[in-house]
């Protein structure tokens, strides 16, 4: 078990959960399977970041590209969804875990959207960490959805044009009352950004491993958690300007 030093966790870590289809595969399995397998390991890593401290977890659900998949699997996702909506929502409570989301949750099943917004509703007042799903979400849609909402208020005279700078531009985006991710997982072995949190992540350090998301594991996250604190965050500074020398 990896040891890391609590004192210097990341304040928000956020998750490509990839893998689910590829785990089915090499256990002759079907692509549910996988998905449902991967809702194990959702449950473990979720635990694991409320008792290791971390306080914001924002985990890439469901993308804005997934409905294209076939209808059969992304019926089964939304159930699985509900599902877990509805099974977690008193571990939650009693964990004092937040539920939030982000993306065009107007894309989901009105059954779905309904679970989502009861369970937000009832967690809304949980202080010890946010549980962040991107359902239905597209980092170019919500950069198009910042500027929409910026020249809206322009018309509307609500923003002047010279108010528009790199502190009033997150507060158009979908992560709004969340801090940036420090620390960005993506696990199965692909090496890609897949359109998550483009803004957010300019400075987040990137962590990728071969584990598929069905085994990953609190192992596994404290691996990459430790590998993060070995890192040096400069955000373009120099090491001596860091370290003060």
């Amino acid at each position: 078990m990896e040891q890391i030093d609590k004192e210097k966790l990341p304040r928000h870590i956020a998750i490509i959960m990839d893998g689910n289809g590829r785990w089915a595969k090499k256990k002759n399995l079907n692509r549910i399977s996988g998905h449902l397998k991967g809702v194990d390991a959702v449950r473990d890593v979720v635990t694991s970041c409320r008792e290791i401290g971390i306080k914001v977890l924002t985990l890439y659900t469901f993308s804005q590209e997934n409905w294209q998949r076939p209808k059969e699997e992304v019926a089964a996702l939304m159930g699985l969804l509900k599902e877990y909506l509805l099974k977690e929502c008193e571990e939650m409570l009693k964990n004092n875990i937040r539920l939030s989301a982000i993306g065009r949750l107007e894309d989901l099943p009105a059954d779905v959207l309904a679970t989502l917004k009861e369970a937000i509703r009832k967690t809304e007042n949980c202080d010890g960490m946010v549980l962040n799903l991107a359902l239905s979400y597209s980092g170019r849609s919500e950069i198009l959805h910042a500027i929409q909402g910026i020249v809206s208020d322009l018309k509307k005279g609500r923003l002047k044009e010279q108010e528009i700078d790199l502190s009033s531009f997150p507060q158009y985006l979908w992560t709004r009352e969340l801090p940036d991710p420090d620390l960005l997982i993506r696990t199965s072995g692909e090496s890609r950004i897949s359109n998550f949190l483009l803004y957010q992540i300019a400075y987040t350090e990137l962590y990728l491993t071969e584990t598929l998301w069905p085994d990953f594991n609190r192992e596994e996250l404290l691996k990459a958690i430790a590998d993060y604190q070995l890192r040096e965050r400069r955000f373009g500074l120099t090491s001596e300007q860091i370290n003060g020398l």
